[in-house]
């Protein structure tokens, strides 16, 4: 089952849509919000089901999803935690600002605590106020959660994940070495997120989702070019039975949770941090990973972090090439 919301307020409207992603069919009589269903999900579960098999069916009224018409399908959430599952990540980022990675990053999940009081849309633009705070991108997998007990096991945990998607975790890279070193975490340098047009049941993911991970490609495109073909479920230390019981441990967790995967980053096929597609690699979901290697191998970057104008494309694909939870396309604005 995929579900999305169209935009309409501050919440959205929850449609159902196919799983080609071409049609959707209003679930407002059953939720008239994808919070709604998530917080009443025991019982209207079946009901959201029913009708998605009717959809695809073709036995109800349809109408054509356009993905450029659609929210975050949580357009706002009460939690938003982003996790750093891909170590190789948080070493070349780390490495970037000349910080020392500890020992405990390879078993104790890393977590920020995200703004999720408003999410951008699948088409929404980046808002960039000045370039020099240095725009990127981040293509991650996210899971939604429904209720979490206080000191959940990891199998307890992945038993609450609701719904998987995408989203583009935008930082502003220039911003993050001041605010890190007050101590506190990150919160300018952290702008608003924006998310996958649909969020998809783990279970019709089929044989992708296993062990609490996303085994697809996550593909990113920056200005018409291929820049990442991560597998995501390779080099992921922590899968999401594991974060979300990390965030879990000192609190519970209510409905419509959003956990992150942190930045999806691959080894090279020598271990080492990975090359660009153009090389024949797996490229990067993050222009810090670029720039790091181009720091270790040149001596200094040279990839630019994006400016006003510039694009980026990230989704997943099925095996037939389409996508699976549509496409996150934004634009950087001025």
């Amino acid at each position: 089952m995929k579900l999305a919301s169209l935009k309409n307020g501050r919440d959205g409207k929850l449609v159902v849509v196919s799983n080609d992603l071409a049609w959707y069919a209003s679930a407002d009589m059953i939720a008239p919000t994808l919070q709604a269903a998530l917080d009443n999900w025991d019982r209207v579960e079946a009901d959201l089901r029913n009708l998605a098999t009717d959809l695809d069916h073709e036995v109800i009224p349809r109408e054509r999803f356009h993905e450029r018409l659609a929210a975050a399908p949580l357009p706002r959430a009460y939690q938003w935690a982003d996790g750093s599952a891909y170590v190789n990540h948080v070493a070349l980022v780390r490495q970037a600002r000349g910080a020392e990675m500890p020992e405990s990053f390879w078993h104790d999940p890393l977590m920020y605590q995200g703004g999720s009081d408003g999410f951008l849309g699948p088409r929404d633009p980046i808002p960039l106020a000045d370039e020099a705070w240095g725009c990127d991108l981040e293509g991650e997998v996210v899971v939604v959660t429904g209720d979490v007990p206080l000191g959940a096991s990891r199998e307890e945990a992945l038993a609450a994940i609701r719904l998987v998607g995408l989203t583009n975790d935008v930082s502003l890279r220039n911003l993050i070495p001041g605010e890190l070193a007050k101590g506190f975490g990150f919160f300018q340098s952290k702008p608003a997120s924006a998310f996958s047009p649909v969020f998809a049941t783990p279970d019709s993911l089929g044989d992708w989702w296993q062990d609490g991970k996303l085994h697809r490609r996550l593909m990113v495109d920056v200005n018409g070019k291929p820049f990442g073909r991560a597998e995501a479920g390779v080099d992921m230390t922590f899968d999401f039975g594991t974060l979300v019981a990390h965030a879990a441990k000192t609190r519970k967790l209510g409905a419509g949770t959003i956990i992150g995967s942190g930045t999806v980053s691959n080894r090279g096929a020598d271990g080492g941090p990975g090359t660009p597609v153009g090389e024949g690699g797996v490229g990067y979901s993050c222009i810090a990973e670029i720039r790091t290697i181009e720091t270790i191998r040149g001596g200094a970057p040279v990839t630019p972090f994006l400016k006003a104008g510039d694009t980026v494309r990230i989704w997943a694909e099925d095996d037939r090439h389409h996508p699976i939870f549509g496409v996150i396309e934004q634009t950087v604005g001025g």
